[in-house]
């Protein structure tokens, strides 16, 4: 999930996770209460019925093999409120056994809301834990253990309406693409046909994070590697906003504040959007993937994840695991990469992962996914995400003016989330 969500306060909801996990299972320890007849619950954000009924049928074929599960549910929660509603659950002992997360990952851990995976899954026979992309799994680990499967790793990329560059006359080469070179072409899409140029999709002037996408170009962060150190003061994240200023006020490049272009609807020339987002593909327009454009910094990649982990708060931990480990065995891992990236190098060819589209290339899965995931990071993350996006924003809001004081406001977002980062 891209987007923090409002959850509780920083310390609020670290202490529901933190007493909940304590204490909301009532059994043993191990998470076997009754053995009998187990019910599993499981709190999704998808509502993509293709997705839940592959869910159920894999869902069926473990309860087949484990006569005591009684049940396994997929509970679709609204994407909006998601983070809120899964947080009140937990606090009050409502939690679900297994849940997709996103951003409220990092709290999960901290609060050691979740239960430990690594274990569990490289004990499972046929599993191949080694199986798994190394640089996909560090979002979702702390000291060595594995606490979420990164069951969506979807890099973002660069989508391009072909139709409107040629009703501007511009031509790119995707092999030496660069920022500056997008911003020209959006711009001259935007005199020419009153679309929009570039846009970062969910950006809004509101999910900054999002922005990531492009700052990492410029060699720029949001926080030092630690988290604990704001970094938006750095000449390199200087650069990045200046760029993107520019872009919104001088050459409108991009789509200005209250001004929204939907690149799939046939609205703009570029978005940069994650690849699992081509399925919102149609054939209103010609269209091209590429890998993101190269900054000042050179060639870079992001990506974006979803995990799924078993909350220490359910009463059945242990089944919970084990139908975890089945759920995204290898077998099952190649039937959820119809929808999802897979963390799975076994998985992670261009051939394989174009069998399930049908809208993109061999080729471009390749060169826009394959390729990518070895040196790629994630969208900034951290603990009390929610706070930190908060702040940042409402800092970050003096921005979107024409005659923003960049450096100043800058400074505004490191004097607004660093005494969280230091918490």
């Amino acid at each position: 999930m891209n987007r923090a969500r409002k959850l509780f306060g920083a310390v609020a909801l670290t202490t529901a996770l933190a007493l909940t996990a304590a204490c909301g299972a009532s059994d043993d320890g191990s998470g076997a209460t009754d053995a009998r007849n187990v019910k599993l619950r499981m709190a999704v954000w998808t509502s993509n019925q293709d997705q839940l009924k592959l869910f159920d049928t894999i869902a069926a074929a473990y309860r087949a093999e484990h006569p005591e599960i009684s049940s396994i549910t997929f509970e679709s929660l609204p994407f909006d409120d998601y983070n809120t509603t899964l947080t009140t659950q937990i606090a009050g002992g409502n939690a679900p056994d297994l849940a997709w997360m996103g951003d409220l990952s990092k709290d999960l851990i901290a609060s050691d809301a979740l239960v430990g995976l690594t274990d569990k899954l490289k004990a499972t026979d046929g599993w191949q834990y080694g199986d798994l992309e190394p640089s996909v799994t560090k979002e979702f680990s702390r000291d060595g253990t594995l606490y979420a499967y990164p069951f969506s790793t979807s890099p973002f990329a660069l989508y391009v309406n072909t139709d409107l560059l040629a009703k501007a006359k511009q031509k790119i080469d995707p092999k030496t693409l660069t920022w500056d070179q997008v911003a020209t072409a959006g711009a001259a899409v935007h005199s020419t046909t009153g679309k929009a140029g570039f846009v970062v999709r969910d950006f809004d002037y509101k999910a900054w994070n999002t922005l990531a996408t492009v700052w990492t170009g410029f060699g720029a962060a949001a926080w030092s590697p630690d988290g604990k150190k704001c970094t938006f003061t750095s000449p390199e994240m200087q650069q990045a906003f200046t760029f993107l200023h520019d872009a919104a006020f001088k050459t409108k490049a991009m789509p200005g504040p209250g001004t929204t272009a939907d690149f799939f609807a046939g609205d703009a020339a570029f978005t940069v959007a994650q690849v699992s987002r081509a399925s919102l593909l149609t054939d209103k327009f010609k269209y091209a993937l590429y890998p993101l454009p190269a900054g000042p910094a050179g060639k870079y990649s992001v990506i974006g994840q979803a995990g799924v982990g078993v909350l220490t708060a359910s009463k059945h931990r242990t089944q919970a695991t084990d139908f975890l480990a089945y759920m995204t065995n290898p077998a099952n891992s190649a039937k959820l990469a119809q929808f999802f990236p897979p963390p799975r190098k076994s998985l992670l060819t261009g051939a394989k992962l174009a069998a399930d589209s049908k809208v993109l290339t061999a080729a471009q899965l390749q060169e826009a996914v394959v390729d990518q995931l070895p040196n790629a990071v994630t969208l900034p993350n951290h603990t009390s995400p929610a706070e930190i996006a908060q702040k940042g924003k409402t800092a970050l809001d003096a921005m979107w003016k024409a005659d923003a004081d960049i450096p100043a406001v800058l400074k505004s977002v490191c004097s607004a989330i660093e005494p969280i980062l230091a918490k």
